[in-house]
């Protein structure tokens, strides 16, 4: 290796380095301005979602209102028919025909 020398001036030096600062330094901002961007996207988005997920649920519980009276419905029908069936077997036993 050869020994040599590179004279600059400070003030070149720490302009070149200041510039390089100042280009990161709009990257950065840059970057920042488009995540923040992309954030205020996000929550406009998951408020959406929210809404959708308030109609489902509201959905389903209209749906297991309309289970639950159809289930006390079936219900009583075949406690109806259970009744009706024990009252003809009870009829048949206890009082057969002479």
């Amino acid at each position: 290796m050869s020994n040599e020398t590179v004279t600059y001036s400070l003030e070149t030096v720490l302009t070149r380095i200041e510039g390089k600062i100042d280009s990161l330094q709009r990257d950065v901002n840059e970057r920042l301005t488009k995540l923040e961007i992309g954030q205020s996207e996000i929550r406009g988005d998951i408020k959406a979602l929210d809404s959708k997920v308030m109609e489902i649920e509201k959905r389903i519980d209209d749906l297991n209102v309309r289970v639950n009276i159809s289930t006390n419905g079936f219900l009583g029908i075949v406690g109806i028919l259970v009744t009706g069936i024990l009252g003809i077997l009870g009829k048949i036993v206890f009082f057969p025909n002479p």
